[in-house]
């Protein structure tokens, strides 16, 4: 089950290795994602989630967006919160 973003671009890589082996490896995925994707490396699940493709991509511009506003860094830092946890 793996973590979307970075994480998973990391994950990637081991998946693979891990099939070259001759593992069969499955993913288990949200249905929207920012880099998640089918492969031929390995069988895909996925399951529902309550946002859109569309939301998704916006949230690493909102992030940038969120460090540069303007505000004291515990507000900042708020900020980033409360989208994360969205």
């Amino acid at each position: 089950v793996p973590v979307d973003g970075s994480h998973w671009l990391s994950m990637r890589e081991l998946l693979d290795m891990l099939q070259q082996k001759g593992h069969e490896v499955v993913v288990v995925a949200p249905e929207v994602t920012l880099h998640i994707k089918p492969s031929k490396n390995f069988v895909m699940k996925m399951y529902p989630v309550p946002f859109t493709q569309e939301e998704m991509d916006k949230v690493p511009k909102g992030l940038i967006e969120d460090v540069f506003e303007e505000g004291s860094f515990l507000e900042r830092v708020m900020r980033l919160y409360h989208r994360a946890k969205k």
